[in-house]
């Protein structure tokens, strides 16, 4: 979804954001992700969010490496940050919102704060060529993406607008998939952090041959 606002580079952006911490959240670069709010931190979040000329919120996983209770939890260091896009009440107290992923970005430290959400002072400059739309794409091995996905989708009774699979170009359809995929939040955030295109699309397919291989019966031969 275009922006009305560009953002050409990691000076373009605040170095204190609101994070919203959400298990199995993934947001990339140009990618979408529709949010149901309905938490009354969160709620605020979003309207400060929106009164700030940014509209930005920081999307980024609990880490499972240390589960112990707390409203608090630890964060994994890297998030995805992205642009309120969208934005609808429903009449009940919730908000509808959706993001627009701009970038990744690094925790630099946690803040004090008084508001309910959690804010942290985060650093963009690792993640530069995010900026970059489609770069690297033609580096993608997308038959061995494709070939994945219908395995996939076979083995789970599932059907995909194929058309528009087939349309869509390499940074689109492996950033789609990596978002929408079902796997838990540390091969979602082996996703987020790998360092390029090409490298999320490997390990993309890696893990779906993981999970099929475990529903495999003896004598199945393995994805081509």
């Amino acid at each position: 979804m275009p922006m009305n606002v560009v953002y050409r580079g990691p000076s373009d952006l605040p170095e204190v954001i609101p994070v919203f911490p959400l298990p199995g959240a993934l947001l990339l670069p140009r990618g979408q992700m529709p949010l149901n709010i309905f938490e009354p931190r969160y709620l605020a979040m979003v309207d400060d969010a929106l009164a700030d000329r940014h509209r930005l919120i920081g999307m980024i996983q609990p880490n499972v490496a240390h589960p112990e209770p707390s409203d608090k939890p630890p964060l994994y260091t890297v998030g995805g940050l992205g642009r309120i896009t969208q934005f609808a009440e429903t009449g009940d107290g919730r908000y509808l919102i959706q993001l627009t992923g701009i970038t990744r970005f690094r925790v630099v430290e946690e803040l004090s704060v008084a508001t309910a959400y959690r804010q942290c002072r985060v650093t963009y400059a690792p993640y530069a060529d995010d900026f970059i739309a489609r770069k690297g794409e033609e580096l993608v091995d997308r038959r061995a993406v494709l070939t994945a996905l219908e395995a996939f989708l076979r083995a789970n009774n599932l059907k995909a607008d194929w058309q528009g699979i087939e349309n869509a170009p390499n940074e689109a359809l492996v950033n789609a998939l990596s978002m929408m995929s079902p796997y838990g939040p540390p091969e979602k955030q082996a996703l987020l952090e790998a360092p390029d295109l090409k490298t999320r699309a490997e390990i993309l397919v890696a893990v779906t041959e993981i999970e099929l291989a475990k529903g495999k019966t003896p004598g199945e031969p393995p994805l081509q």
